[in-house]
């Protein structure tokens, strides 16, 4: 019997040699598909967590952007209610003083101004702002991947002191670029508005295309025998000029990367995706303000209002721009899906491991 098995499997050697290999390769390579899936898998779920908290994080971020927009307004209205004093021109003419058309014809272009500033600096904050803590959110992020890793607090771009010194040069606009865009603004304004008379009655239509006017002067500068539309029209207003190129040989390193910070900076403000966003900023806002302009001359029920009637209406448009929460003038842009596009791109370039 034992015979006849050896023979048998003498006879047919090859082919239990051949099996043998061919089942010893498959469990082989069943062993290293197993450990190649499971090391997709752990890289999988790795990528997911690492996805989930680069989320978690730019939601936060957002969130912190929104507040801090919000928080920013009672100043703001403060601000150019002190510099585009309308209501003291306002006591002025109750006292019936000889030169009243005078105050009338300031009261005028202070009202127009005072609103059309404030629609120009809110939406200047609240994309600024975007592009300000999404590039500071990013390195966070960057720093804190890399905090995990064990790379030493030493390394960290967006240090504290280094994050408190960056969003502190928002102060600019809110201070310097603020004082020139109202200088502006009001020129161009009393331009527009000084062959109007107090007198003329205007049509919706009318009112809408004297704003416009305004607009067109303020965006569209004239050089060189054409009208220049780009982001450079308005960046002046948010950053001061040779911001971030100081001499990189005497300074510190916190310097240094303030410096890198602000070019990096400048560059996006004076990007066309900047321009594209605040563009689309203030053509919803514009559209907002005409319909309380549409909505006033319904309920007055005239096809055609006198302008002096049209101040007090134009006045108060600053409580819908720059009013307390909540204020749906700021949630509409805060909300609007190019500015969260634009958060997104702004934070996914900074938040990216190099692969050096």
């Amino acid at each position: 019997m034992l015979s006849s098995i050896w023979g048998f499997v003498k006879r047919h050697r090859r082919k239990f040699l051949f099996t043998g290999a061919v089942v010893g390769g498959v469990v082989l390579l069943g062993k290293y598909a197993r450990s190649k899936i499971q090391q997709l898998q752990e890289k999988e779920a790795a990528d997911c967590l690492a996805h989930a908290r680069r989320q978690h994080h730019f939601d936060s971020n957002q969130r912190t952007c929104n507040m801090t927009v919000l928080s920013m307004m009672p100043n703001l209205r403060e601000t150019l209610m002190k510099a585009l004093d309308s209501e003291h021109l306002t006591e002025q003419l109750k006292a019936r003083p000889a030169n009243k058309l005078e105050i009338w014809e300031d009261l005028k272009i202070t009202s127009f101004s005072r609103t059309l500033v404030s629609m120009y600096s809110v939406c200047m904050v609240v994309v600024y702002l975007r592009v300000q803590l999404n590039i500071i959110g990013g390195y966070m992020y960057l720093d804190n991947l890399l905090n995990r890793n064990g790379t030493t607090p030493e390394l960290a771009v967006a240090s504290p002191e280094i994050q408190q010194k960056y969003l502190a040069n928002v102060q600019y606009l809110l201070g310097q670029g603020l004082t020139q865009l109202i200088t502006d603004v009001t020129d161009i304004a009393k331009h527009t508005l000084e062959n109007i008379s107090l007198k003329e009655k205007l049509t919706f239509v009318q009112l809408k295309e004297v704003l416009q006017k305004v607009r067109h002067q303020m965006e569209y500068r004239r050089q060189n025998g054409y009208y220049d539309a780009s982001a450079t029209s308005l960046c002046k207003y948010i950053l001061p000029e040779d911001i971030g190129h100081d001499e990189a040989c005497s300074l510190s390193v916190e310097e240094r990367t303030m410096n890198k910070l602000m070019r990096e900076t400048t560059d996006m403000v004076e990007s066309g995706d900047f321009h594209s966003v605040l563009t689309n900023c203030l053509d919803s806002s514009f559209i907002m303000i005409y319909q309380k302009l549409h909505d006033f001359y319904r309920e007055t029920d005239d096809e055609s209002i006198p302008l002096a009637k049209l101040i007090p209406m134009v006045n108060s448009l600053i409580h819908t721009t720059c009013g307390d929460s909540p204020n749906f003038f700021i949630q509409e842009i805060l909300l609007m899906e190019q500015v969260k596009n634009f958060a997104a791109n702004v934070y996914e370039a900074f938040s990216q491991v190099s692969k050096d």
